[in-house]
């Protein structure tokens, strides 16, 4: 089977919830202070013979697209790869002049695959998450590997 990429519609709207309820803690995402909800996002989905296998969404503000999420749900199928490409030539379309996302300090293969997929590290907000942590509370205290979450990292790609 052939993993194809395609655009979010309104029908995907409940699995995209849901995705974000499983993977994120809430129908919501918070980056920067700012809630993220499914229902005002584009995205592409990746799928195979009508199987959803990852997510990205992305909001578009002042020229900008902020990569929100970014979900491979078959790990190690290069899912995630392909939905940067597609988020990337999405932005190109669109005519942004910055392709952008947050993550947090203790997201370590994060950062490690945004880096290889040409994204570059911009800015740290210490303590940052204590402050998102007051609008979502599930945001946990630890996360990969023992690490404190305690940061944001900003990484961008400029066009």
């Amino acid at each position: 089977m052939e993993i194809k990429i395609r655009r979010t519609n309104s029908s995907d709207l409940e699995w995209i919830r849901n995705l974000f309820i499983n993977n994120w803690g809430s129908d919501f995402i918070v980056s920067r202070g700012k809630i993220q909800r499914p229902e005002n996002l584009e995205g592409v989905i990746a799928e195979e013979n009508g199987e959803n296998l990852g997510l990205a969404t992305v909001n578009i503000e002042n020229n900008e697209m902020e990569l929100i999420t970014l979900d491979s749900l078959k790990p190690g199928r290069g899912i995630g790869t392909m939905l940067i490409n597609e988020v990337v030539n999405m932005a190109k379309e669109k005519n942004v002049k910055r392709l952008w996302l947050i993550t947090t300090n203790d997201n370590l293969n994060a950062l490690k695959f945004y880096q290889k997929n040409n994204f570059h590290l911009v800015k740290v907000y210490p303590g940052a998450i204590a402050e998102s942590r007051k609008i979502k509370p599930q945001i946990p205290e630890i996360g990969e590997d023992g690490i404190p979450i305690r940061d944001e990292i900003e990484l961008e790609i400029l066009f």
